[in-house]
């Protein structure tokens, strides 16, 4: 084990992971918040209805997020390369990522929402509040809690699905701990990266329990 060779190498990979997981999260965050509100707000018998247009968001949620990541990344390669010009590096794995992460958030923002007292709801109309009234004061705050929990787990899922970014030549924490770890059986290479994605992972859940705590008491 070298380290004063790997280290550098070791914190290149951690950056790249960084990048991936923190496009991933803004453009899945927001893009799955506008989608998740999407489905409470058009569902049958809700603030918008339309059957239409919640029928086409609950099917493109029903048919995106239960595709397995590495599957994923294949299925997607036409579009990948329409957007991104290519099918290999990390801007097309980062956006095949925050593709995923979207589908996957607007599903648990659409599952908090629906937790919400349908009676708050119906006071806020009863006062002749708008729908993007509702949304900025009754359905978002009474929400805030459950969502900050729900974004800490979409974190840990997307950085649990970066780990692939090698398929695509992306690099990243995962590549890293394949190249200089596995193959080269050195062990304490790969203990080392498991370490660092502990110690993240912990750190972020940390943070939005914090967060979600303080959004409870508010």
């Amino acid at each position: 084990m070298d380290w004063e060779r790997l280290t550098p190498l070791l914190i290149a990979a951690a950056g790249e992971t960084a990048y991936i997981v923190l496009i991933a999260m803004a453009a899945g965050g927001l893009c799955g918040l506008a989608i998740g509100l999407g489905l409470y707000l058009f569902r049958p018998g809700n603030l918008l209805a339309n059957r239409v247009v919640f029928g086409v968001l609950n099917v493109a949620v029903n048919i995106v997020r239960p595709i397995p990541f590495i599957i994923f990344l294949a299925a997607i390669g036409p579009l990948n390369r329409l957007v991104t010009g290519s099918t290999i590096g990390i801007e097309p794995f980062t956006f095949a990522l925050s593709f995923m992460a979207t589908f996957v958030f607007a599903r648990l923002v659409e599952q908090n929402l629906l937790g919400i007292d349908p009676g708050v709801v119906e006071a806020a109309r009863a006062m002749g509040a708008g729908p993007l009234r509702i949304i900025a004061t009754v359905l978002i705050p009474e929400a805030l809690a459950p969502l900050i929990l729900g974004f800490t787990f979409l974190f840990v899922a997307v950085l649990d699905a970066s780990a692939i970014a090698g398929y695509l030549g992306a690099g990243g924490l995962g590549e890293f701990a394949i190249a200089y770890g596995y193959r080269q059986f050195d062990w304490a290479v790969t203990a080392m990266v498991v370490l660092v994605i502990i110690v993240i992972v912990h750190a972020v859940q940390w943070l939005g329990n914090t967060l979600a705590r303080k959004a409870l008491r508010r």
